[in-house]
């Protein structure tokens, strides 16, 4: 039998420097033997060689964004030839801006959660606690991720699903009163949880959040018990924030993860480099390289300037350039060493003549 082919990308995430990895991810997506047949009917059309004319982050840039497409393409056609015989999952976005994306994923994503760990410990998250993840789960990843972040961390994920389209839907129709007995729903299951577990890490979307707060039955299962919040999923205002941090939950780790199904998590970096700055996000360099650029004209915003955020994912599983995301954020620097930026005030993009709809993820 014979063996899988061996990649640069096989080690450890982060052991290569930027020029280095990048080299890896163009050799392995557009290699007859390694590609995928999705990469390499694309090679075709490009008039530049990828393993031979992309050098840089911004040549990147060259690549159409092709995120549409994974609306409709089948997912067979994304998975590297090099990757056959590996476990794989499909995962889809939450469908905010129209049909969901699909995406594959074996375990690159899961070979970064040990480096969101060791941000969690940063901000003196507990270990050996349980967790309560009252979020999507299904076709989205994030659900996945938090259950194994649980167990890195000595605990147990308890669950409470909910279908964050049927959400946005409702609000969309003008059905708002029965989106907010959906949100009640979701928050009787996870009262039934904390009323008998030990619940020490809250996993939840900041509308959720702010539903449980005002409900004083869970709400007063959880203060006190509580040894760590995540929050994620959908912007949350300064003032909402600061009335949890130090209201509704004072004196533990209230900690904001910004990502999704095609960028990867970019967990909030603990506070004390930023002061002027209550939520900074970075993510896994140089698997996901985010940058931020001015949505007119495409340029690289400056640092203190907002503008739309667009990811490269670059990964063994999955090669995804130059997606402009729904994302509106503030440029706050390149970390030292890294190629991308650290964003900061997080708000959906919206442009004119469109109109967004959060909802609860």
């Amino acid at each position: 039998m014979s063996s899988a082919p061996q990649s640069a990308l096989d080690g450890e995430i982060g052991s290569l420097g930027f020029p280095e990895h990048l080299r890896a991810v163009l050799d392995w997506h557009f290699d007859d033997s390694t590609g995928s047949p999705f990469w390499l009917r694309k090679k075709a059309t490009l008039d530049f060689d990828p393993r031979t004319d992309i050098t840089s982050v911004d040549d990147l840039r060259r690549f159409p964004d092709v995120s549409g497409e994974l609306t409709r393409v089948r997912v067979d056609e994304l998975i590297p030839a090099g990757s056959r015989g590996r476990p794989y999952g499909v995962f889809e976005s939450g469908g905010t801006t129209g049909p969901p994306k699909r995406i594959v994923e074996s375990d690159s994503r899961a070979r970064s959660l040990p480096w969101v760990n060791s941000v969690l410990s940063g901000h003196g998250f507990p270990d050996g606690a349980h967790w309560l993840h009252i979020g999507p789960s299904g076709p989205h990843i994030v659900g996945r991720s938090m259950r194994a972040l649980a167990e890195m961390r000595g605990g147990i994920c308890f669950t409470v699903d909910f279908d964050p389209r049927w959400v946005k839907r409702l609000i969309a129709q003008g059905r708002r009163d029965e989106a907010d007995a959906y949100v009640q729903h979701v928050l009787d299951q996870a009262e039934l949880i904390a009323a008998d577990q030990q619940v020490g890490v809250l996993f939840i979307t900041p509308p959720v959040l702010e539903a449980l707060c005002v409900r004083p039955a869970l709400y007063d299962l959880l203060k006190g018990r509580l040894g760590g919040l995540i929050w994620s999923g959908t912007s949350i205002s300064p003032t909402t924030l600061r009335l949890v941090e130090e209201e509704y939950f004072p004196g533990i780790p209230v900690v904001g993860l910004y990502g999704n199904s095609l960028m990867g998590i970019a967990p909030q970096l603990p506070r004390e480099a930023y002061p002027d700055r209550r939520c900074v996000f970075r993510t896994h360099q140089p698997q996901s390289v985010v940058q931020v650029i001015d949505p007119e004209t495409g340029v690289r915003t400056e640092v203190g300037e907002r503008g739309r955020v667009l990811v490269h994912l670059l990964s063994q599983d999955l090669f995804l350039p130059n997606v402009a995301e729904r994302d509106s954020v503030v440029r706050v620097g390149t970390p030292e060493g890294g190629f991308g930026d650290d964003v900061a005030d997080i708000r959906p993009f919206t442009p004119a003549g469109t109109t967004v709809i959060e909802g609860v993820y």
